[in-house]
């Protein structure tokens, strides 16, 4: 597997770990890529897909997909790692090859998380819906590249990266921003109407 594979692989699996697993070993057995063999395996392939299906679905779904996101924040930078540490024929030594795996993914889980921290704070749920089909497209588009274009994807990758890590920064600053405004109404509502007439001798 070419190194520019490998990165925009790992880059990709912090959005959608399970996709990218899925399509790394299919295109593994149909010979267009060298996948790390563990991918291959059939059941690993089926099990990938399943999850891959309710990352789908549980990613549109307000709140849940923070809860869910929340679950990964381990999860994903691990299997970036993984991706990068076992793509065959890298000459990179191993510590490096987890330490680019697990930061490229953990740079795009961390924006896609903060993210959605924003858009959750909105009271309407289409806007879930189409951030995350976004970030769904975009995965689409990094994991085509490296397939095919693998020196364009890992250097895409890259900038994405470092883009991702950025505006995580922003998107979790103005996401608390958000929520504290929305926890200061919902406390305003709450709190007893004040009578016209208090301190009143």
């Amino acid at each position: 597997m070419d190194l520019g594979t490998a990165l925009a692989s790992s880059w990709s699996a912090g959005i959608s770990l399970y996709a990218v697993a899925a399509v790394l070993g299919i295109t593994g057995r149909l010979g267009w890529i060298e996948a790390p063999p563990f991918l291959e395996q059939p059941w690993v392939i089926a099990v990938a897909v399943a999850l891959a299906v309710v990352d789908f679905v549980v990613d549109k779904i307000a709140v849940v997909d923070s809860v869910w996101d929340a679950v990964h924040l381990v999860i994903r930078p691990i299997g970036g790692a993984l991706i990068t540490a076992s793509a065959p024929g890298q000459e990179i030594p191993l510590p490096l090859a987890l330490g680019f795996g697990a930061v490229m993914a953990l740079s795009s889980h961390s924006a896609k998380s903060s993210a959605r921290l924003l858009v959750n704070a909105s009271p309407e749920p289409v806007s879930n819906i189409v951030v995350s089909s976004v970030e769904d497209g975009i995965v689409g588009i990094v994991m085509a590249l490296a397939i095919a274009y693998p020196a364009v994807a890992g250097v895409i990758a890259v900038v994405l990266a470092v883009a991702c890590s950025i505006t995580a920064v922003v998107f979790f600053k103005a996401s608390r921003t958000a929520w504290r405004k929305i926890q200061a109404r919902r406390a305003a509502k709450r709190a007893p109407p004040t009578s016209p007439w208090a301190g009143s001798p």
